[in-house]
């Protein structure tokens, strides 16, 4: 594969990482808090009601979910790395090249 495109992989999967930790990692911080503090978890729904949830099944819930952004990002900086250590698509034969062909007199 060339190394352009793994330079682009790497780019498309490390912002995919940040963006899914963005939206979904938001409403662990809410639960983080309340388990650290009072030890008791407590959903709070629009029309006022309290849920009281399990903390640690969302603390779990959290662990995969910062394991899935943390694979992501991971995968999306080897890439990288890959992209940018590679050749650079300079080992191309004189067959394959595109473009106008020079001849040597």
């Amino acid at each position: 594969m060339s190394d352009t495109r793994f330079i682009i992989i790497g780019l498309v999967l490390v912002f995919a990482g940040f963006l899914i930790l963005g939206i979904f990692g938001r409403p662990f911080f809410e639960f983080t808090i309340q388990a650290n503090e009072f030890g008791d978890c407590f959903d709070y729904t629009e029309d006022g009601r309290v849920i009281p949830v399990d903390c640690d099944l969302i603390l779990q819930n959290k662990v995969i979910l910062f394991g899935v952004v943390f694979a992501l990002i991971g995968g999306g900086i080897i890439s990288l790395i890959k992209g940018v250590r590679g050749r650079w698509d300079q080992d191309v034969k004189s067959d394959e090249m595109v473009g106008p062909k020079r001849s040597n007199p």
